[in-house]
């Protein structure tokens, strides 16, 4: 990746992954990219750090998820933040499971 960072290919990369189901851009919606015109929801590029905001698919865990998710980013210039927002569940699991925890794998 060059030192220009895409949040658009960043966003790409991240849903070809296997173990994500889609990005997600948080509660707030604070994960994210404001671009010209519009924004990237799910990847937030900082100076610091980029924070990438996921739905997990079960049975991944949040390390797996992290790890394939700083895999798919790439070698950057700086830390990558993963937050798993939620998990998506097979259709033959319970219902009763509910909303999960947020959880963040930090590098």
């Amino acid at each position: 990746m060059t030192s220009e960072l895409d949040a658009d290919l960043i966003a790409a990369a991240v849903r070809a992954v296997p173990a994500v189901a889609d990005l997600d851009s948080g509660r707030f919606g604070d994960v994210a990219t404001y671009l010209p015109g519009r924004r990237v929801a799910g990847v937030r590029i900082r100076p610091e750090e980029i924070t990438v905001g996921v739905v997990s698919r079960y049975p991944a865990t949040v390390t797996e998820v992290a790890a394939a998710v700083r895999a798919a980013v790439g070698k950057v210039d700086r830390p990558v933040r993963v937050a798993v927002m939620d998990i998506v569940l097979p259709v033959t699991a319970p219902a009763a499971f509910g909303r999960v925890a947020v959880k963040e794998e930090l590098s």
